[in-house]
């Protein structure tokens, strides 16, 4: 927070931002948030997965999830590491590249952001037990040590996504003679937008965990190993983001809505409404050329039948925003529909897998994975985990383009935000290189991790431990 607001001495002193500066900043930080957002869905999802799997071991007695567990917590710990850097140079970025931003507004934001780092302090402290004391605790103990890294990993997301959404709702404050005064913290960290964003994105960490690392065992499943380990690493990652999705269909329709209220010239960029008007149509893809959208395919009065439930309701356009304040729009209207496209193809899958496994019980039982239809169900399936992050990915990018050009609703552009010193681009390429290499290391981590690190066991399981490990 210093950090900002030293560079906001040097920012007022300074002249604006060139266009390429600017860009520069954007890439920067749009690059950063895309590579972190992935690991930090990893770090919310992947405890939960570990304690599912180690929950159903002491259950059942299964060596193969009690493996699970332990490679899985292995993963966990790697991808905590790496989360930890990635999240401390979007700090800097925060300072270093929009001083305008953190130091007039750090003071309203710095709530969720410190109770993000409490959360974080908690979950390092848990995940250090949780992994040090797999034989050095009663077993039931050990599983509740595990708790906490759950909670803290959710609370870590939703008070980060709590800032998020005061940048899209701003609430809290109140700007006098230029100065932001009368700050009240709580009511800026608990703003309109704060609920449907932070479930929307806790759902979607749990749906990203799940369906990637179900995605890893799909294709060990696909070239053979089709033992009680693979199966088990497949179907409880699988059935985790299967569940969710559902919900996640549901909470998209409530942000979608509250966007259509509070935000309606994102709406229209997300629709490419240009005029406002009613039986607005909704067009699934299509490209927007200033008037409308061309080569789409349009369901006639749909959008103003799914926004209001009838078909006149009256959809503002992008004709009530002068010109130089409206979003891009065919970016984030492909970026929606892709979105969408995505959760849905995940929605049929998890139903594809229930009614498989419907069928088999109504047939007396069988192995849903195996055979043909199991083979033919794996090969989409295996594609789940990169369909996850798509829709993630296009969610932000919705989120952040449909703002533009603000990066405080109303309130601050993103021109006004940014760090006017030169050589922004330098940075952009030094930290490239960075996340390259962080890439490069993190694979093969968990590579080396997967397949040469041991896994201590106890005489019980070693039916499992010569398994091939993923």
């Amino acid at each position: 927070m210093q950090l900002g607001r030293a560079w906001a001495c040097a920012w007022q002193l300074a002249g604006p931002a060139t266009e390429g500066d600017l860009s520069a900043a954007r890439a920067q930080m749009g690059f950063s948030l895309a590579w972190h957002i992935v690991v930090a869905c990893l770090g919310v999802g992947m405890p939960l997965l570990t304690l599912i799997a180690e929950w159903l071991g002491l259950r059942t007695g299964d060596a193969s999830y009690r493996l699970l567990a332990r490679r899985w917590a292995r993963a966990m710990g790697v991808l905590f590491a790496v989360g930890a850097v990635s999240g401390t140079i979007l700090s800097f970025e925060l300072g270093l590249l929009w001083p305008g931003f953190m130091g007039r507004y750090g003071q309203v934001i710095g709530l969720p952001f410190a109770m993000e780092g409490i959360a974080f302090f908690i979950e390092a402290i848990f995940l250090g037990i949780y992994l040090y004391a797999w034989d050095r605790l009663p077993a039931r103990t050990h599983l509740l040590t595990g708790v906490p890294v759950v909670v803290a990993g959710v609370c870590s997301a939703f008070f980060v996504v709590c800032a998020n959404a005061w940048m899209n709702q701003p609430r809290g404050f109140t700007v006098r003679d230029g100065r932001v005064v009368d700050v009240d913290p709580l009511a800026a960290m608990v703003n309109p937008a704060s609920p449907p964003q932070s479930v929307h994105m806790i759902l979607a960490a749990l749906m990203v965990a799940g369906f990637l690392t179900s995605g890893v065992y799909a294709v060990a499943l696909l070239r053979g190993r089709t033992d009680r380990y693979h199966r088990a690493g497949f179907l409880i990652p699988f059935a985790l983001g299967s569940v969710v999705t559902p919900f996640q269909l549901v909470v998209g329709d409530w942000a979608a809505r509250f966007v259509a209220d509070f935000q309606p010239a994102k709406l229209a960029a997300m629709e490419g409404v240009y005029v406002t008007s009613g039986h607005v149509p909704l067009t699934i893809a299509g490209i927007g050329d200033g008037h409308g959208l061309r080569y789409g395919l349009e369901i006639p009065s749909g959008l103003s039948l799914l926004i209001g439930y009838r078909t006149d309701t009256v959809i503002r356009g992008l004709d009530e925003v002068p010109a130089a304040l409206r979003p891009p729009v065919t970016g984030v209207h492909l970026a929606f529909d892709l979105m969408v496209a995505a959760g849905l193809f995940l929605l049929a899958l998890g139903a594809w897998l229930l009614l498989a496994w419907w069928r088999a019980r109504r047939a007396g039982g069988g192995d849903v994975l195996a055979g043909r239809s199991g083979r033919l169900f794996l090969l989409p399936a295996a594609l789940a985990g990169p369909a996850a992050v798509t829709a993630l990915e296009c969610g932000w990018t919705v989120t952040e383009e449909g703002r533009q050009p603000w990066i405080v609703q109303g309130v601050m552009s993103v021109r006004d935000a940014v760090n006017p010193a030169p050589g922004l681009a330098a940075g952009l390429w030094l930290v490239l290189a960075v996340y390259a290499a962080m890439t490069a290391a993190t694979l093969y981590v968990l590579r080396r991790l997967a397949r040469h690190t041991p896994v201590p066991v106890a005489p019980q399981d070693s039916d499992v431990a010569a398994y091939p490990v993923v």
